[in-house]
């Protein structure tokens, strides 16, 4: 396997720096897993301490490390702009995201002000230090679709973050801020959409061709949706403020944009020019099938009002957000990345001929992948229907902890194999 053209890989870090985000992940979505099966009936609405607890492991402890982990492998390949002392960045930020956002679940879970406290402190530093090393990095890139697309996802980072944080210290009790639901409004769009929804799309620019063979993304979208989102983001956010014809605007254009984005991406990936099974794209599928039952339900909402005012309403919407899309889109990058990465660096370490070492598709086997992916389906399908029969969470909890450890037992196989073929870690 060649080394894809127009990417720096001669500025790559070390293995070991995205490494230990990408292994540290499945651990929380297994720890969400288990706050589903143990505690179902918590789950009848969105601002139960354990619906608050496994919705931050699942965007801090499993989203947020893995493309943090992303990030900086793909600052110096794709932008080839390298973060600023990788090593103290990649530490500092995984320790204390790590540290943090245990924190912030046992402050959701036992209500102690004190670990809140800590939580924000930790997760503070860490993300700034991360912002600030990628910021520098993303300034002297050269600009494209992806770099636009990456600096867009991390100042909705920063907005998400500062929220957060305001947030968090209110729970603590160490500050009161302002128009608390408008600041819960805002963390969760800037979070999900201005964050986790842009560097996909940021990404996808680069790795559906890549990675999935298939023709590049019309160059009008992909110039211009990542940008009209994040200014339809802004207005959103502002939306208290505005008569209330042009909020539903706002809101139809949004959802427009989400499924546009979705929709091209399918029919990008219909025109693949290997039509060989690949468990990757069926991870991606699934994600932005997602999408587009997110952008249905939402349309339901506006012309049922008793739908929009139920409980049933948000849970679904996050459930089909962050467990069909983001989950599903995550993992299938890590699938991708992992094992490109093990190669990659066996290849570079050995100087070895392609045959000596193992392909990129030993690293992981396709049976345990797929595997995976269909007890992460099942529970995608189980955790969908929590909402309407809670007696199901159970059920969904079990079977989400299964995929997530599995995943993590893949992750760590392609580890060994890299071990194994004589890897090592600068």
């Amino acid at each position: 396997m060649s080394q894809p053209a127009g990417l720096s890989f001669e500025q790559a870090p070390p293995f070991s720096l995205p490494l230990r985000f990408f292994l540290t992940a499945p651990p929380f979505l297994l720890a969400a897993a288990i706050l589903i099966a143990l505690s179902p009936d918590e789950l009848a609405s969105r601002w139960t301490p354990q619906a608050l607890a496994l919705t931050h492991a699942l965007t801090l402890g499993f989203l947020a490390m893995v493309m943090l982990g992303a990030l900086m492998q793909m600052l110096p390949v794709v932008a080839g702009s390298p973060l600023p002392a990788p090593r103290w960045v990649a530490g500092i930020s995984h320790a204390t995201l790590l540290l943090g956002t245990a924190a912030l679940m046992a402050g959701f879970l036992t209500a102690e002000p004190a670990a809140y406290g800590i939580g924000a402190v930790l997760l503070g530093a860490g993300f700034a230090v991360f912002l600030a090393a990628a910021a520098f990095s993303l300034a002297r890139a050269v600009a494209g679709v992806t770099v636009n697309g990456i600096r867009l996802a991390v100042v909705g980072l920063a907005l998400t973050i500062l929220l957060g944080l305001a947030l968090a210290l209110l729970r603590a009790g160490w500050w009161a801020p302002p128009a608390v639901e408008s600041a819960i409004a805002a963390h969760v769009s800037f979070g999900l959409i201005g964050w986790v929804l842009l560097l996909v799309i940021g990404v996808a620019y680069q790795v559906v061709p890549m990675f999935q063979l298939t023709p590049p993304y019309p160059p009008r979208l992909s110039r211009w949706l990542a940008g009209a989102l994040f200014a339809l983001l802004l207005l959103h956010s502002i939306e208290p403020l505005m008569p209330h014809v042009a909020a539903r605007f706002v809101d139809a254009a949004l959802a427009a944009g989400i499924l546009l984005f979705a929709v091209a991406t399918l029919r990008l990936q219909s025109r693949r020019r290997r039509k060989l099974p690949d468990v990757t794209l069926d991870y991606w599928r699934l994600g932005m099938a997602s999408l587009i039952a997110c952008v249905a339900v939402w349309i339901v909402a506006q012309v049922w009002p008793a739908w929009a005012d139920s409980d049933a309403y948000p849970l679904l919407l996050g459930i089909l957000f962050i467990g069909g899309f983001a989950v599903s889109v995550v993992t299938g990058m890590l699938y991708k990345i992992v094992p490109f990465l093990a190669w990659f660096h066996l290849q570079s370490q050995l100087q070895a001929k392609a045959g000596s070492i193992p392909t990129m598709k030993d690293m992981i086997a396709e049976r345990w992948m797929r595997r995976q992916f269909r007890l992460h389906l099942a529970a995608c399908a189980l955790l969908a229907a929590v909402p309407f029969w809670p007696q199901l969470g159970v059920a969904a909890g079990s079977v989400l902890a299964l995929s997530a450890l599995l995943l993590w037992i893949n992750l760590l196989s392609a580890l060994r194999r890299f071990t194994r073929h004589g890897g090592g870690f600068s």
